[in-house]
């Protein structure tokens, strides 16, 4: 698993914690302080922003969760990703998005830019 998979991996672990103490930690190692996180919903900076993010998608789909989809494709110090919103593991998303992630030299996430694929309702 590259360097940057994981760094995927731990990003889509934060989407789906629950525990706002816990997360926050999360947010404050794998984002650099500044970081934005932008997709058609949401452009904020910094670690209360990305938290509050989370925070809101998980309030907005209660007992949901974020899984990969298939393989990461990565270079240099970018990751590209698609990730579903499922009821369980493995099932049909009903929300599906696909994520660019960009790092630093620290390995940490410099941004996150996001576009919506499959919106519930849409």
């Amino acid at each position: 698993m590259s360097d940057l998979t994981q760094t995927v991996t731990q990003y889509l672990a934060l989407w789906n914690e629950t525990d706002a103490e816990k997360r926050a930690a999360g947010i404050a190692e794998l984002f650099a302080p500044g970081a934005p996180y932008i997709d058609p919903l949401a452009a904020v900076e910094g670690h209360d922003g990305v938290g509050a993010v989370i925070a809101g998608a998980q309030e907005q789909f209660k007992g949901l969760s974020f899984e990969l989809h298939g393989a990461v494709d990565t270079h240099h110090n970018i990751a590209r990703f698609q990730w579903g919103l499922v009821t369980e593991a493995g099932a049909e998303p009903v929300a599906i998005g696909f994520d660019v992630l960009v790092t630093g030299d620290d390995g940490r996430i410099n941004g996150v830019y996001g576009f919506l694929d499959k919106v519930p309702g849409a």
